[in-house]
């Protein structure tokens, strides 16, 4: 729960005899994840034949999903896949090639059918400005003495296409087909002879010409109703062939599932064997497995192989092993909340998994800038709407229906320790309430945010120990150095807001100058010459890179950005309480909008009509403006100060489709 799953590497030689069988055990696990071990082969065997085994299945699984699309079918089926299924390619192809030739012809008099009602309906709709004509436009366009163009133009322009004068010296005629007054539709005519000039003064005038049907013989309206009774007719054939292809798929569903399963376990398979190390007889196999299920996968193996030979080693947590997947194991509700930490990174091998401190942390954050009772129980009602994927339009926001759960009703709590309940503060008794105590929640939002910085910083000592990092721990900006000089930093930021905001003094001086002298010392060390000492702490060497200047320059600017960021960093935790104030104001002025609305009164249907809506406007806005405040907290200020992330992600082989896993 704290840590990733632990990892162990395996290293098997597999027989050539047992290649396949030790394979099909790897895949119907799934739990052990290949590592590209091509490079432990031998060079003069030429490319693998297995390469092209993958490409042939690859092929063939591609023509079954054009066949389930065809037949409308989804990529899905009963029972788990056969991982020992000992079907061939020539077997698989025989089968997909067979419900290919069932199916071949009705199909494609579907796709034959849909392309035809395309074209009419694309058809019609070039008709449809001028399908009240009855004019032969079609026969005139088809003159061989004259040229016509049919088109929209703006108002504007249609003096511009009168007053054109290369049109002028040409013999040429214009109706008005439809007077609109913004986009008339018009007809231009001219002699064939001198279309270029007709075409020239039409696209300058920025004539827009309709696409007409080069089979339009008749008036407008006329071959309008044709078309209509060809979509009529076109639409009925392609129910029926609808039908017709819902037989068939019917008809072949299990055997085409049945194909699909395993057409993709032996291209799987093939893939896998693709990048194992080939010997003159043997091969070699690199992966990664589960530490607690390391004998088992071994007891198998032995069972399907008896000639091999499998070596272990287990990765410790130290960065030398940091190419380990990682494979996050958080029970129950603590699930939730690792799509946060996935969002911002995935945890190394050797990195404490956060998980379970932001399940801790969120919902306390994010309940204090949304305590309301009754705004915290409609969020939490929300999140189980979305957690339970009864509306299929929500369900791809299932994953935050537990996060939300988890701050509504943190929002509950705080809400009655603020005594509110949608805005009403005058119903439940309170110990605090912070539109009337703001510097108490301010000075405490503070304090927790000075206290959840400390932790931060000593979850990073105790990676660094894990990691066997030692310069880390004692020089790096959050190590043990850099926690003494955020300590000292916060003496005199407290001793700062005691004085100038309190007007009090909260540490004696001798208190202060011994911060002062800590701080300068730590600064020197965690900031000025931490890379350096790092260094000599893991190479034994101290080196300055850059030149005395260089160095200087640099320490200057990063003492600098230190300091800003320990002061922003302690700050940045004061948005807690002024959100909670914030919060209270909002219900306060729906309030008083609402009295306002019912006319001095706190009754009548105007004044609960605003207090609805007004509730249900704060909840919406504050519910996500405060869900992404207390993310930024994590992230930038929290998450910084111990959890670097960059973990490679669990995959195990297994044959199966791409839904099962």
């Amino acid at each position: 729960m704290f840590f990733p799953r632990a990892m162990t590497e395996v290293e098997l030689i597999v027989p050539a005899k047992d290649l396949v069988a030790v394979t099909k055990a790897l895949g119907s696990r799934g739990n052990f994840q290949q590592i590209d071990s091509t490079y432990l082969g031998l060079e003069n065997l030429g490319p693998s034949s297995w390469q092209d085994t993958s490409a042939s299945y690859s092929a063939l699984e591609r023509r079954v999903q054009v066949l389930a699309q065809n037949l409308n079918l989804s990529e899905e089926y009963s029972g788990s896949p056969k991982a020992d299924s000992d079907a061939d390619l020539n077997t698989l192809q025989a089968g997909v090639e067979h419900i290919e030739a069932n199916v071949k012809d009705t199909v494609d008099q579907m796709s034959s059918e849909k392309k035809r009602l395309e074209q009419l309906e694309s058809q019609l709709q070039q008709l449809q400005p001028i399908a009240d004509l009855n004019y032969e436009i079609g026969a005139l366009r088809k003159s061989k003495y004259l040229y016509s163009i049919t088109g929209v133009i703006q108002a504007d322009n249609l003096d511009r296409l009168l007053n054109n004068a290369g049109l002028s010296r040409v013999p040429y005629t214009i109706f008005k087909l439809r007077d609109d007054p913004k986009k008339p539709l018009v007809w231009l005519l001219g002699p064939r002879s001198h279309s270029d000039v007709i075409e020239r003064a039409a696209r300058s005038a920025f004539l827009a010409p309709l696409v007409l049907p080069d089979e339009l013989n008749g008036t407008p309206s006329e071959t309008v109703k044709e078309i209509t009774v060809a979509i009529d007719a076109s639409k009925k054939k392609i129910s029926e062939l609808e039908r017709a292809i819902a037989k068939l798929a019917d008809t072949h569903k299990k055997q085409l599932h049945e194909l699909w399963r395993d057409v993709h376990a032996n291209r799987v398979m093939a893939d896998a064997i693709a990048r194992f190390g080939q010997l003159r007889h043997t091969y070699i196999v690199v992966g990664w497995v589960p530490a607690s299920d390391v004998d088992s996968l071994i007891q198998q193996l032995k069972k399907v192989s008896k000639e091999i030979l499998v070596e272990v080693r287990l990765a410790g947590p130290t960065e030398h092993n940091s190419n380990a997947p990682v494979e996050l194991q958080n029970p129950g509700f603590l699930g939730w909340f690792e799509l946060l930490v996935k969002t911002f990174a995935r945890p190394r091998y050797e990195e404490l998994d956060p998980t379970f401190l932001i399940a801790v942390t969120f919902p306390l954050l994010y309940g204090a800038m949304y305590g309301d009772v009754g705004h915290g129980l409609v969020l939490a009602a929300f999140g189980w709407l979305l957690k339970s994927k009864v509306v299929p339009a929500l369900r791809s926001m299932a994953s935050l229906g537990g996060i939300l759960i988890a701050s509504g009703l943190s929002g509950t709590i705080f809400g009655f320790l603020f005594g509110s309940v949608f805005g009403f503060e005058e119903v439940l008794p309170h110990v605090i309430r912070p539109s009337e105590s703001i510097l108490q929640i301010l000075g405490l939002a503070i304090g927790v945010g000075m206290l959840l910085l400390n932790v931060g910083i000593l979850l990073n000592l105790y990676n660094a120990v894990r990691a066997r990092d030692w310069g880390r721990f004692f020089f790096d900006s959050n190590g043990l150095a850099g926690w003494i000089l955020y300590l000292s930093f916060s003496v005199i930021f407290v001793q700062a807001v005691g004085n100038l905001i309190l007007k009090i003094t909260i540490f004696p001086s001798y208190v202060m100058a011994i911060a002062a002298v800590v701080m300068a010392i730590t600064t020197l060390i965690a900031v000025v010459f931490s890379h350096p000492l790092q260094h000599w702490m893991e190479e034994h060497h101290f080196v300055i890179e850059g030149g005395a200047v260089m160095f200087g320059v640099q320490a200057f600017f990063e003492v600098f950005e230190k300091f800003i960021s320990m002061f922003s960093n302690t700050v940045s935790y004061v948005r807690v309480g002024a959100f909670a104030i914030v919060h209270a104001g909002f219900t306060g002025a729906v309030f008083v909008i609402a009295k306002l609305v019912g006319g001095g009164h706190e009754a009548g249907f105007g004044y609960w009509a605003v207090v609805v809506f007004g509730n249900i406007f704060v909840i919406m806005l504050e519910g996500f403006i405060v869900f992404i405040q207390t993310m930024r907290l994590h992230y930038y200020e929290f998450f910084t100060k111990f959890f670097q992330g960059g973990g490679s992600t669990y995959e195990p082989l297994v044959l199966s489709t791409a839904q099962e896993k």
